[in-house]
């Protein structure tokens, strides 16, 4: 076991995860760790772009209010308007980081998606998470002050109390203990102050859209430490990932129906007009539960993106990513529609954070797709992802920049190692296998797109088994990171269930048919603790 210290301790090597530590490095020294290589993150395969006022004929209002009517009366405004009225200036700061998004002529070139009222999607090509991604790390791993530990996965907060039964009233985050995955040994890292940045859950779900990381270990790791997760039950699925059992969580950009591409079902007839005057422009929330229904009417495995009518070479210039992944699988695009179905892809609910990214837990902040800031409500409009990355980061930074390095954190921060008890190695890896399966299947066919009280009451049964016999393995074996994703994974299909059940209406991506409709009286949000 290592004793690992520094100024400031980033979980997380996406866009939030690496903005963040790019700004603290100048106030100290910043520890960043990462499951895997630091590449791998939900902002490297993002394809869409960043949401931003950037054009003359755009007006910050109009943003404004696209996204509150998509957050359907969910969205904190004052959220959303410090979120819209900084995206300009976060944009200029990734393009002076060397961000490179496509330009027509000396303007951006911009882009329209769903729900948005005038074209103010940035982009670089269909891969403009890779080119901010790849420009965040270039620079981070530039800084002397910056130090990467990839392959080690974050097991709990490290707190100044640890309570098993009741709230505790003083508390504080030094940091995390850290599975170094080579050597199966777990290190402390200490710093003054933490910041999660580890992205979502798609894992969660048994179709997703996320790399394999996206297993909500922030959202799960500030559960156990006592912080409360909001509005847990808006789990957004994306309408078209590609159907194919040989292309792995392949997103096919919402930025290709922003272009004209046309949602049809198997013998071709169109059919978004059923559901939504916008058609295929409809917030993604609509169009997913329109395939889904579609298929459940058809019995059909997809449905199917057509593009074919826009010009062949418009196509492959503005869809190159796309275009060469289908090619690999048969699916010339400029000729034929793609085969599609929805997909688990982004969580409006988190960490409980306030305007500056500060958790009720003091030491501790949350950024990115693994905090709630208030600015998606229900349901999140699309390129906001990033744009809220940018922005919390830039805040958190600020805020954590007013307090003195090395304060009460570092002064009073206790090494305690890991304790190991009486844990051996596995000899029932299968046990993880099955649960984890089981697990995401279950969440799929019961807590996913289309709910019912039927369906969360059986889940919520059925979750409580599979946790307490994951919990009891977490004691009896000694630490994997597929052990420690399935325990965070059970944790969050937990969380998910009773914000659902909580919530008795219809609104933006939460659908129970018991309670179709909006009611007056639940435009409020939730909050699942581990106290409740």
């Amino acid at each position: 076991m290592s004793i690992y210290s520094s100024d400031f301790l980033v979980i997380g090597t996406g866009i939030s995860g690496l903005l963040t530590a790019h700004k603290l490095s100048r106030l100290g020294t910043v520890n960043i760790i990462s499951k895997r290589g630091a590449q791998v993150s939900n902002t490297d395969l993002a394809q869409g772009g960043i949401a931003a006022v950037t054009d003359k004929n755009d007006d910050f209002i109009l943003h404004i209010n696209d996204t509150l009517t998509t957050g359907s009366g969910l969205s904190d405004r004052r959220i959303v308007e410090l979120a819209v009225h900084e995206g300009p200036e976060r944009i200029k700061e990734l393009v002076e980081l060397g961000v490179c998004f496509t330009r027509k002529g000396s303007a951006f070139e911009l882009g329209l998606e769903g729900g948005h009222s005038k074209r103010r999607i940035l982009h670089a090509k269909d891969y403009t998470g890779h080119e901010i991604e790849s420009a965040l790390l270039r620079i981070c791993r530039s800084k002397k002050s910056i130090r990467f530990f990839e392959n080690h996965a974050a097991v709990d907060l490290i707190l100044e109390a640890h309570s098993s039964g009741t709230r505790p009233t003083k508390n504080f985050c030094h940091g995390s203990y850290v599975l170094e995955e080579k050597t199966g040994i777990i290190h402390n890292f200490l710093a003054a102050t933490t910041v999660l940045a580890s992205g979502g859950a798609g894992k969660v779900y048994l179709y997703t859209s996320n790399p394999d990381t996206a297993t909500g270990d922030g959202m799960a790791m500030a559960y156990r430490a006592g912080l409360r997760l909001v509005n847990m039950e808006f789990v957004q699925f994306h309408p078209t990932c590609l159907y194919n059992p040989n292309a792995k969580s392949f997103l096919i950009s919402e930025a290709v129906r922003g272009e004209g591409a046309i949602l049809r079902l198997a013998g071709g007839k169109p059919f978004m007009a059923d559901y939504d005057p916008r058609k295929e422009l409809a917030p993604r929330d609509i169009v997913a539960r329109a395939i889904d229904s579609e298929l459940k009417k058809t019995g059909e495995e997809c449905v199917y993106l057509d593009i074919t009518a826009r010009p062949s070479a418009f196509i492959k210039k503005r869809f190159p990513s796309i275009y060469k992944k289908c090619l690999t699988f048969g699916i010339d695009i400029t000729k034929k529609p793609i085969p599609v179905v929805p997909a688990a892809h982004f969580f409006c609910g988190g960490v409980e954070t306030d305007e500056w990214g500060r958790t009720a837990l003091p030491g501790l902040y949350a950024v990115g797709e693994a905090a709630h800031t208030g600015l998606h409500g229900a349901n999140r409009l699309a390129s906001n992802s990033l744009l809220e990355a940018c922005v919390f980061a830039h805040r958190a930074a600020e805020s954590i920049g007013g307090v003195p390095v090395g304060g009460a954190g570092k002064k009073t921060a206790k090494a305690e190692v890991w304790n190991y008890g009486n844990a051996r190695p596995s000899d029932e890896a299968v046990m993880i296998t099955h649960n984890w399966d089981e697990l995401r299947t279950l969440m799929w066919n019961y807590v996913g797109i289309v709910r019912s009280d039927k369906r969360l009451e059986r889940a919520k049964a059925r979750v409580k088994i599979i946790s307490e016999e994951i919990i009891k393995y977490y004691w009896d074996f000694l630490l994997t990171r597929d052990l420690l994703e399935l325990r965070n994974i059970a944790v969050l299909s937990d969380a998910i269930i009773r914000a659902a059940s909580m919530r008795k209406e219809s609104r933006g991506l939460h659908f129970n048919i018991n309670c179709p409709r909006m009611a007056e009286g639940m435009a409020k949000n939730t909050f699942v603790d581990r106290y409740t």
